[in-house]
Parts: C-alpha cells; sequence; structure tokens
C-alpha cells in the first residue's frame, strides 16, 4: 500500500513573539490556561511582559542529546541527580514564571534546581539570565549557535565562566562535538571515552 501526501510536510522552526503592552500576573495566568493544550508552545513572563515561543526539531534535538550526554556524565562519574527537565519555574512575588529547556537538582531537591539549560536556534540572547536571577539559580548553560557557554551566580548577577563549578571535569569542547556529531551511537562512545580515566 502506497500512502501519498497531498501537502508537503513542514518542518517548524524555533519563534519568539512577545505581546505588546503590560499584563498582570492575573492576565498572565489566563493566557497561560488559555494554550496549556497547545503542543510546542511556552509562555515566559517577566516583570508585565508576556512572550511566547514555538519548539522546532531543531531545538528540540539539541535539547535532547544535551540531556543525554549530562545523564550519562552524572551516571558515569556516580553524581547523585535529579532531573527535573522543563518543569516551570515561577513566583508571583517576584514577577517571574518561565520553563527552562532541562534542569538539574545535584545531590538534593531544593527550592529550585542547580542548573538549569537553556538552548537557543533562531534568535534571543543572555539576557533570559534576568529571569533565572530572580530565582537565584546557581549555575546556567546556555547554547546558542553550536557553541556552550557557563554562567555562574556570583552575588547579584551572573559571571560567565570556563567550567561549569558542579562539573568541573567535564570537557565542554568533547560535549559540544558530541552533541552535534550525525550519529548518537558514534558520539556516545566517543563522549565515554573522553569522559573515562585514561
Amino acid at each position: 500500500m502506497v500512502v501519498q501526501v497531498s501537502e508537503p510536510i513542514t518542518i517548524v522552526k524555533e519563534e519568539r513573539f512577545t505581546l505588546p503592552g503590560y499584563y498582570t500576573w492575573e492576565q498572565f495566568e489566563a493566557l497561560q490556561t488559555l494554550i496549556e493544550d497547545a503542543p510546542g508552545l511556552r509562555i515566559t513572563y517577566l516583570d508585565g511582559c508576556v512572550q511566547f515561543m514555538t519548539l522546532g526539531e531543531d531545538h528540540e534535538q539539541i535539547k535532547s542529546v544535551l540531556a543525554i550526554f549530562i545523564g550519562l556524565y552524572f551516571f558515569e562519574k556516580g553524581i547523585n541527580f535529579i532531573p527535573v527537565g522543563s518543569a516551570t519555574r515561577r513566583n508571583q512575588a517576584k514577577d517571574v514564571s518561565f520553563e527552562p529547556d532541562e534542569s538539574y537538582y545535584i545531590g538534593s531537591r531544593k527550592e529550585h534546581p542547580d542548573l538549569a539549560v537553556e538552548v537557543t536556534i533562531s534568535s534571543g540572547s543572555t539576557n533570559k539570565l534576568t529571569k533565572y536571577l530572580r530565582l537565584r539559580i546557581p549555575e546556567v548553560w546556555f547554547w546558542a549557535n553550536n557553541q556552550l557557554a557557563i554562567y555562574r551566580l556570583r552575588d547579584d548577577d551572573y559571571e560567565q565562566v570556563l567550567r561549569s563549578e558542579f562539573l568541573p571535569e567535564l570537557d565542554l569542547e568533547l560535549l559540544v562535538r558530541c552533541v552535534l556529531m550525525p550519529s548518537i551511537i558514534e558520539a556516545r562512545t566517543e563522549f565515554l571515552n573522553g569522559i573515562q580515566p585514561q
């Protein structure tokens, strides 16, 4: 049996749209309720500003492969962790609600995760750090332009650092190279070889 597709299949790209104007927390919650059944659509709130983002395949692939290798590293190094993915982080008193792409408690559960990962494919910037600062999440990793940048909370702001303070032995160049490899099986082998003691 041959299945014919009458419409061409299109791959959805990551897009962002900021609603004009100021929105109260109650208005934001009403908008959130309206879109809660819309797959692949995220909503962020910061200081009265509401932003929507669609999640394309490229975004989801990078995020998923990063999560696989981060988890693999935790397992191989015997580091206890609790993965909580893109669970919503929200605090009305601090005027913020958002979803990281991936997030982790390291060791034990706390008020908020220790480590969050943000993947940006088409647009965006480290201005996103403002929302993380509200919740004082200690470390944020940004993937953009096929590179990984690590930001560590210092007093009342984030500072870009060369290594993760939670995973100081992790070779970030190895991680990026493996995430970008076309074969995830070959990438897994290379990653494991790279993190095991010689």
